[in-house]
């Protein structure tokens, strides 16, 4: 059955393609959802072009990496669609909590199995599933991906890709939330969402998905770019030790400390272009 088509809320033309934003009701989440769709020139030019997801991180909504990474004019560049989800479900029947990294804008990627939040969180479903047979069937896109993000949404990213990398062609992150059973920000959110069985939260849990074999045979290609000024590193965001253990199981890790870059999109902004080239080269553009 192909999904609804989704309903326009805005375009504007952005390097001779269309930024476009979306509002659809999702099957997985039991909720309306919001997210971006970067059309190169190629696109609005009658051919079919490949996907890069974009996980954006917590308090985010699809407008923020929109509005301030410039990812577009380097999509526009290599002939790549970009799409950008919201960070959860929203609405004053979905669930929420009183702080930010809880609840509404803080998804983080899992499918809930505790209530209130398994009514409306399914965002691994909603991410790996449904969004892309949504898009593939009312955009002029190719089957080919590649996903990236940043902290909750490099998490997302990376968790995702690792379990399906049959679905993806790389994956990309910056200043991901790499090891979330072992650091205060997932531990909140794991035991929130999944409840208090650690077997749960590996399954989602980037370096534990490597370390006990959760992660598919495909060895995809990986980049993370990690600041050294990051206000949440190394407390929070732990890149080592993840890029310690994908190596250890013969990934191809780029990992790169940029010296005194911060947690915010100055930062991404600053290095965008080479993780869009670096999706570029895995799809072969």
């Amino acid at each position: 059955m192909t999904a609804q088509a989704p309903t326009l809320i805005s375009r504007n033309k952005m390097f001779n393609g269309h930024h476009e934003r979306y509002r659809h009701f999702s099957e997985s989440c039991q909720s309306d959802m919001t997210f971006a769709v970067y059309l190169p020139p190629q696109a609005l030019q009658g051919y079919r072009v490949p996907v890069v997801y974009w996980l954006s991180g917590l308090t985010c909504t699809d407008e923020n990496f929109s509005t301030k990474a410039g990812a577009q004019r380097f999509a526009a560049h290599w002939g790549i669609a970009l799409v950008m989800p919201d960070t959860s479900p929203r609405g004053e029947t979905v669930a929420d909590a009183p702080r930010y990294d809880l609840g509404q804008g803080a998804g983080f990627y899992v499918n809930a199995t505790e209530e209130p939040w398994a009514a409306n969180y399914q965002m691994y479903d909603y991410v790996v599933k449904e969004l892309p047979a949504l898009i593939e069937a009312h955009f002029p896109v190719t089957d080919k991906r590649s996903i990236m993000g940043h902290s909750m949404g490099g998490h997302g990213a990376l968790q995702i890709a690792l379990k399906n990398p049959d679905r993806y062609a790389a994956v990309s992150a910056f200043a991901p939330i790499v090891n979330p059973s072992q650091t205060p920000w997932g531990q909140n959110a794991l035991a929130t969402y999944l409840g208090e069985n650690p077997e749960a939260w590996a399954q989602y849990d980037s370096t534990a998905i490597i370390q006990t074999g959760l992660a598919g045979s495909r060895k995809l290609p990986i980049l993370i770019d990690q600041g050294s000024g990051d206000e949440f590193y190394p407390k929070e965001l732990q890149p080592e030790t993840f890029v310690n253990a994908a190596r250890g199981q013969g990934y191809n890790v780029r990992y790169q400390l940029r010296d005194d870059y911060d947690h915010s999109y100055y930062f991404i902004a600053s290095f965008i272009d080479s993780h869009i080239e670096f999706h570029a080269e895995a799809l072969d553009l």
